[in-house]
């Protein structure tokens, strides 16, 4: 059971939060949008770690390569290949089938998902540029799955924020493969697509993008009209805090292999999430 649970993969869950961005921004306190939210969170957790034990299963060669994902229980041989279909099977088709009960748009979306990553893992991760192009799609493909559900429309601000924001993280994730095949250790057939001085201007393109377009949609007029406020532009502070916090892990403590641990382990970019979400909803509502 702990290599199965290893398998799964739950603290990448932490990607799946994106499908709350609906909910959160429509401030809706209505217990039954928020119990869907939370079901849609389930079932797209649920569909993505069969996505993570087949990309295992394409990639054990290659795992076994690299420092850390050597310890996979494919890449070590602890769980066959047999176990791993049977459990893609599993945690594939329960949350496609609970989907279509509850709500066709979502079931599509999450077909959807779970079809390119398929496409992703079997042949596109091997093409540079299309690989990280493919993971942020992953991203806005969750906030389509969030706003399905709660029954509303995305504004091209955030659709574009989320976005970037993906391609941000993805470029980090493929500077650390960088790193590992100058140390000699080539753990990716796409990274000769890539080298340190690519990734370094992407991601410092994207960060600046990011934090311009953040800023434009704080201070358009629809927004404005919407929410009521000409000052949440004053919550900048805190996505530039957290941009930045992210570069330095990238680039001084040369650590951005895992997003999502990063996330869950990094107490500094863990406060600054949670003081942006304060001063966002305390601009709005006071």
């Amino acid at each position: 059971m702990k290599e199965i649970i290893k398998l799964l993969r739950p603290y990448q869950y932490i990607k799946n939060v994106f499908v709350f961005a609906p909910l959160l921004f429509s401030f809706s306190t209505d217990i039954v949008l928020i119990l869907k939210t939370v079901l849609t969170f389930i079932l797209f957790s649920t569909i993505a770690s069969s996505i993570y034990i087949f990309n295992d299963l394409m990639d054990i060669k290659e795992d076994q390569e690299h420092p850390s994902k050597k310890f996979r229980p494919l890449a070590l041989g602890t769980i066959d290949t047999h176990q791993a279909l049977w459990l893609i099977a599993f945690f594939a088709i329960l949350p496609l089938a609970v989907a279509l009960m509850f709500n066709i748009t979502l079931f599509a979306i999450l077909l959807l998902y779970f079809s390119l990553n398929v496409l992703y893992s079997v042949q596109l991760k091997h093409f540079s540029i299309i690989d990280i192009f493919m993971i942020a799609i992953g991203f806005v493909l969750r906030l389509f799955a969030g706003a399905a559900v709660v029954e509303v429309e995305l504004s091209m601000w955030i659709i574009i924020m989320t976005f970037l924001l993906a391609l941000f993280l993805a470029l980090a994730k493929r500077r650390d493969d960088v790193l590992l095949s100058l140390k000699g250790k080539e753990t990716r057939k796409n990274i000769d697509g890539y080298n340190l001085e690519f990734v370094n201007a992407g991601m410092v393109l994207m960060a600046g993008v990011i934090m311009v377009s953040y800023i434009f949609y704080t201070v358009s007029d629809d927004v404005i009209a919407r929410l009521h406020t000409p000052h949440l532009y004053l919550s900048g502070f805190f996505v530039i805090l957290g941009i930045m916090r992210y570069m330095q892990i990238t680039f001084v403590e040369e650590r951005s292999g895992n997003p999502s641990k990063i996330v869950l382990s990094d107490p500094f970019l863990q406060v600054t999430i949670v003081l942006w979400l304060l001063c966002f909803y305390i601009i709005v509502k006071f």
